[in-house]
C-alpha cells in the first residue's frame, strides 16, 4: 500500500467533523496517525445510564468506539474513501468511573481492498484497566459516494 494520506486535519475534515452526532456528544479527536487514533468522550450527566452510580450508558461508549475505529480505518487509507461498520464486537469489562472522561484508542491492523480489521480499547485514565475492548470489521467502498457531499468538507456556517 502506498503512503497513507491521513493526518489529523484530513480525518477531522472528511470523517470526524461532518457528523453532527460527534459534535452532540462532544467527541474530541486527540491524536491521529496511520498507526492509531485517539478520541475523548467527555463525561456529562446526560450520558449517565445509572443515575444512582453515575456510570455512563453503554450506548455512548459504543459510539465512541465505533467512531474511533472508523477513523482508524480512514487514517490508514491512501485516498479518501467511504467506510462503514460491518461488525463491531464490544466486550464491556467494567463500568467507567463516574465523573471521568473516557478515552478510546484504535488501530487498523489489517486492510484488504474492501475490508479493514480494527481493534480498540476504551479507558477512563488507565489503559491497563480498560472499560471495554473492541474488535471490528469495516467495509471500504470503491469510487465516489452517491451523495455528492459525502467526501467533501462541510461548509462553515456564519
Amino acid at each position: 500500500m502506498s503512503e497513507p494520506m491521513a493526518t489529523l486535519e484530513k480525518v477531522k475534515r472528511f470523517i470526524f467533523d461532518p457528523v453532527p452526532h460527534h459534535r452532540a456528544l462532544g467527541l474530541e479527536l486527540l491524536a491521529c496517525s496511520p498507526e492509531s487514533v485517539t478520541v475523548r468522550l467527555p463525561y456529562r450527566p446526560e450520558f449517565v445510564g445509572d443515575p444512582v452510580s453515575g456510570v455512563l450508558h453503554g450506548g455512548v461508549i459504543t459510539t465512541l468506539l465505533d467512531t474511533t475505529c472508523g477513523c482508524a480505518v480512514f487514517a490508514k487509507l491512501t485516498s479518501p474513501r467511504r467506510v462503514a461498520t460491518l461488525d463491531l464486537r464490544i466486550d464491556y469489562m467494567r463500568p467507567a468511573s463516574a465523573g471521568l472522561d473516557v478515552i478510546a484508542v484504535a488501530e487498523c491492523y489489517r486492510m484488504t481492498r474492501q475490508i479493514a480489521f480494527v481493534r480498540a480499547i476504551a479507558h477512563d485514565g488507565d489503559p491497563s484497566r480498560p472499560v471495554a475492548s473492541t474488535a471490528g470489521t469495516f467495509a471500504i467502498f470503491e469510487g465516489k459516494s452517491k451523495r455528492p457531499d459525502t467526501l467533501v468538507a462541510p461548509k462553515e456556517t456564519p
